[in-house]
């Protein structure tokens, strides 16, 4: 059975990461709209309303954010790579201190990331992405670690090595950072950290 149809018949998700592939990861890429957000965004009527525009209204998890810092503690590079341009998306990179961001490049999300990790001297086995759609099916073939999230779209869970178990926007973000950190043997002392 494929990942796809396990998790349409309510089966298990892939909840553990391989300690190898976990050790390799550098860079964790995160696509935004359906992964970050549950998808849905408020949109202006108009074009003329959309150049006033200053949020699309998206809505972000708090522990979602939190996950981002985990892996931030942990010396890994977050990226929001979209394809799509978003004020509350940039905001929320902003108040995150995500260390790069790409909305909305017309290029593609797999050049776009390309073009971040070659400014790092680095590569697509050095990240992984965590995506929801088709438009993220060209960086989950090229990255070391490709996850989904749990309402992806069934090709997307098929092509992922990791799924979570929340769907997006609902804690999806903090369950992989769990799951990896865990997985490089490093969430422990860093929730450590946490209780002072």
């Amino acid at each position: 059975m494929t990942v796809a149809r396990d998790l349409a018949a309510g089966g298990p998700m892939i909840a553990e990461i391989d300690p190898q592939v976990a050790a390799a990861v550098k860079v964790v890429s995160l696509d935004v709209d359906g992964v970050m957000t549950d998808g849905t965004f408020w949109a202006p009527p108009d074009s003329a309303a959309q150049a006033n525009w200053r949020s699309d209204g998206s809505r972000f998890h708090a522990r979602d954010g939190l996950g981002i810092k985990l892996m931030q503690r942990a010396g890994l590079k977050v990226v929001l790579v979209s394809g799509r341009r978003s004020g509350s998306a940039r905001q929320r990179a902003k108040q995150l201190g995500i260390d790069a961001v790409s909305l909305g490049d017309e290029r593609g999300k797999a050049v776009a990331l390309a073009e971040i990790l070659r400014n790092w001297e680095l590569d697509f086995g050095d990240a992984a992405h965590l995506g929801d759609d088709l438009i993220d099916m060209p960086l989950l073939g090229r990255v070391g670690l490709p996850a989904a999230v749990a309402d992806s779209a069934p090709r997307v869970l098929e092509m992922a090595a990791w799924v979570s178990a929340s769907p997006g926007g609902r804690g999806a973000v903090r369950e992989f950072a769990e799951a990896l950190l865990s997985a490089r043997g490093e969430l422990d002392q860093i929730v450590e950290e946490y209780r002072g």
